[in-house]
């Protein structure tokens, strides 16, 4: 998303209104849709700005830290000698620092790890650590030796940018991991407070995130099945609990060589230790599912909706030819009730969907024509031959070219027949036409499974298809925060590097929820790069009496960044008081 504006004149006056666009793909063609006009708000949307900004920070109030005592002072300046000296980075930092105090983490933290004798506060390094993952994600060391001195971090906090250096970051990671469950327990109470958000339904997803370097001293650092197709390097496997709008609620980390189905009770016992038992249904891809733990969550009394394996769908080859009893619950996706004997425990769900039946066709075609293409040249390679081939070998480059296009590879029937040939052998290939008439059969169709009988058919599904919150948690922290690939190499600082990447994707998660409530689309990103362009600088005026003023002024927001202020119900300070007090930041009606 970026933000695009349109100029028009009216009665002799130039007008420019704000708008935020996202760029979407229809057809063969990329076209700008409009999420957002940021054009002025209206007294009742200014007032429920205003009154979440409240609700999020606290009293608004007028801090020391934003009062520099100049207000009414008047005196004569030279303004051959005015100049403007430090500019940082402001915007952002100072967003992110709303957002840290939003969520009460100075709170948390101040109350969870003591003061460090005759230095900075732990709550303060903390606070540096997860702003900087979220602004622009780097390591400690760039951290200390760059990034701090370049925002406005250090007035902010009132800590001086040689404090804040790697020794202390480094050590602030050795501290903050031992208080992890109960951040997990914070989160969730004030989450509730913020947004009304409930918990009865809990998104369940694992992913991986690749180590470099050898990374021997972390028992966890295994080879496994790469998610980030690095299988050449250590990982370690995170799990992931959300909520049903995507806010995360907590996470652990397994050995990398861990299989998800491995970890679904050791998630759900310690997810309910923290958040509670009553009226959870726990929602998990076909990946979770095995015999034993469906049986444990009968067993138990626990409530699921599951995906269940591809292979499950041959169960119901009968219901598939079936084309009545079909139920459309919106445009493209139908769905259908399937009895599985004497089971009354539980009900099966097909559902089918039109864009899905498209996708998988078009992935069968495009495989095929792989194997297609790869059998003619291997093929002719063996016919043109003029002396006798490796059997061996060509059987290793047909189980490449398999492995390849694996989503097509059951249609192909292969084999080397011997013959007079110099080569000793010819290519015999057929198709397989049951495997056309299953595909046309199954394209875009899968099986939900649970024990959740109150719910309707559209509501089960819907809940389902929210396992893209737990995805687009994944894909946020890798592409928008970094966790990957992991440089640190010790177990416990893994564990920390982790925690600070979750840490920043609830902030990220509390922004996004924030602007989509204010009507400015789901992109933190877009708002984070747009509030980095505002700055603050120190002004130096030199007065007639022979002696100079230094102003530490915030530059004034430009039309489109005011009009993205106004929204969010945030009002940026002036100036600020050049001093040591630590003040905290709360925004101002």
């Amino acid at each position: 998303m970026y933000l695009r504006h349109t100029t028009i004149k009216k009665d002799g006056k130039v007008h420019r209104y704000w708008r935020l666009v996202e760029s979407i793909r229809l057809g063969g063609r990329v076209i700008q849709r409009t999420v957002a006009q940021l054009g002025d708000l209206t007294k009742v949307e200014a007032k429920r700005a205003q009154a979440f900004a409240l609700k999020a920070v606290g009293q608004p109030e007028q801090k020391k830290l934003f009062d520099d005592g100049c207000r009414d002072v008047v005196v004569p300046v030279k303004l051959k000698g005015v100049k403007v000296e430090r500019s940082r980075r402001f915007g952002d930092v100072y967003l992110a620092l709303v957002l840290w105090w939003t969520l009460k983490f100075d709170e948390f933290w101040g109350g969870k790890i003591e003061r460090e004798r005759a230095g900075v506060t732990w709550e303060k390094v903390v606070a540096t650590l997860v702003c900087a993952r979220l602004c622009e994600p780097s390591s400690e060391l760039h951290i200390a030796e760059d990034w701090f001195r370049r925002t406005a971090l250090p007035d902010l906090l009132q800590v001086s940018e040689e404090e804040m250096n790697k020794d202390r970051l480094y050590r602030a990671l050795d501290l903050m991991i031992k208080h992890k469950a109960a951040l997990e327990r914070h989160l969730s109470q004030r989450a509730g407070e913020l947004f009304a958000r409930e918990n009865d339904i809990l998104l369940y997803d694992m992913t991986s995130t690749y180590f470099e370097g050898k990374a021997e001293g972390n028992s966890k650092a295994k080879r496994g099945y790469s998610r980030d197709h690095r299988p050449d390097c250590k990982q370690v496997c995170v799990a992931v609990v959300v909520t049903f709008d995507g806010f995360p609620l907590g996470y652990e980390t397994f050995a990398g060589n861990t299989h998800d189905s491995t970890t679904v009770k050791h998630i759900v016992e310690t997810m309910e230790t923290r958040h509670g038992t009553v009226g959870r249904v726990w929602v998990m891809d076909r990946g979770m599912v095995s015999r034993d733990n469906i049986t444990w969550f009968k067993e138990t009394g626990r409530q699921y909706l599951v995906g269940t394996p591809k292979s499950e769908l041959k169960r119901w080859e009968a219901a598939l030819v079936e084309k009545n009893d079909w139920e459309t619950i919106r445009d493209g996706i139908e769905v259908k009730l399937c009895k599985d004997g004497n089971n009354d425990e539980e009900i099966f769900i097909l559902c089918r969907s039109r864009d899905r039946v498209e996708k998988e066709k078009a992935m069968h075609v495009l495989f095929s024509t792989r194997i297609e293409t790869s059998l003619v040249k291997l093929k002719d390679r063996i016919e043109r031959s003029t002396r006798r081939l490796n059997r061996d070998v060509i059987n290793r480059q047909i189980g490449r070219i398999m492995q390849r296009n694996q989503r097509a590879a059951a249609r192909f029937d292969i084999s080397l027949v011997d013959d007079a040939s110099p080569a000793g052998f010819y290519l015999h290939v057929t198709i397989d036409e049951r495997f056309d008439e299953w595909a046309e059969l199954s394209e875009g169709t899968y099986v939900l499974r649970t024990n959740v009988k109150k719910w309707t058919h559209e509501r089960l599904w819907k809940t389902y298809i929210q396992l893209t919150q737990a995805e687009a948690a994944f894909r946020i922290q890798k592409d928008e925060l970094s966790i990957r690939p992991i440089w640190h190499q010790r177990e416990d600082r893994v564990n920390a590097h982790i925690l600070v990447c979750f840490l920043a994707f609830a902030m990220w998660k509390t922004l996004e929820s924030w602007q989509s409530t204010s009507g400015l689309g789901n992109s933190p990103r877009t708002i984070l790069e747009e509030m980095a362009r505002i700055q603050s600088h120190d002004v130096i005026l030199p007065t007639t009496m022979g002696t100079n003023i230094r102003l530490r002024c915030i530059a004034h927001p430009d039309e489109a960044q005011s009009a993205i202020l106004a929204r969010l119900g945030i009002i940026m300070p002036k100036r600020m008081r050049i001093s040591d007090l630590p003040e905290k930041i709360v925004l101002r009606s």
